[in-house]
């Protein structure tokens, strides 16, 4: 079975290309460039430089949030569009699910942060031992000191991962014992394991049609939170 899946659910890019447990290909990019840009050229070169016609694909898979509004969208939007040209099935993986996976060798609390701005972040913490990942609490965004809160009650080693590594590191390695960021090559969510998990979904049924594939948003955009402050002040 081959999966072709997508993440540009923050400023870095990527595309997979995996046929059961192996990986053919990928394409990262980690600029500035606007994901509408980059994203399809990506996938094109990609089916190129292994010789691989898109609708030998068997299956879309596409981080589909939280994350970046407008990278979130383009990446949905570009499965939706190839599953429905194709007739093929999508997978929707979490961002913070692929954060996850980077650290499946090893033995810890995954913490998957994405900067949310605000003093909040897009979250979910994992139990991570000997390859098994157990999700400790849903997707959500919160404030950087609830999580420290809840992190104070761990006695494991606490890894943290994502673009809002950082930030959180940086904030709570003093007030937080068995901290420390995951590695540069692993810190951030790429298409490789976004196409693992998914295939592991798929194993488990979990497709979906091009039409229920959604963006998976934890918070209003900001011009909708905006209207809505101004609505509840008058």
């Amino acid at each position: 079975m081959k999966i072709l899946s997508f993440d540009s659910s923050a400023t870095a890019a990527s595309v997979a290309l995996i046929e059961d447990d192996k990986v053919i290909g990928e394409f990262y990019i980690n600029t500035k460039i606007t994901h509408s840009q980059t994203l399809l050229p990506m996938t094109e070169s990609l089916l190129s430089c292994v010789q691989m016609k898109i609708n030998e694909v068997d299956v879309f898979a596409v981080n589909a949030g939280p994350g970046s509004f407008t990278g979130v969208r383009i990446g949905v939007a570009a499965v939706k569009g190839m599953s429905i040209a194709l007739n093929k099935p999508c997978i929707s993986v979490s961002t913070l699910d692929s954060m996850a996976y980077n650290l499946k060798s090893q033995n810890c609390i995954a913490v998957c942060v994405m900067d949310a701005r605000c003093e909040q972040v897009y979250n979910a913490n994992f139990d991570i031992k000997n390859g098994v990942i157990k999700r400790l609490c849903d997707d959500r965004a919160l404030k950087i000191d609830d999580l420290k809160q809840e992190l104070e009650s761990l006695s494991k080693e606490i890894v943290f991962v994502g673009d809002g590594a950082d930030l959180c590191y940086n904030k709570l390695k003093d007030k937080l014992p068995y901290t420390k960021l995951a590695e540069e090559s692993k810190r951030y969510q790429n298409a490789v394991s976004t196409a693992l998990i998914a295939k592991e979904l798929y194993n488990e049924g979990k497709i979906l049609s091009a039409e229920d594939l959604m963006p998976l948003y934890l918070r209003l955009p900001q011009a909708e939170r905006e209207l809505k402050r101004r609505k509840e002040s008058k």
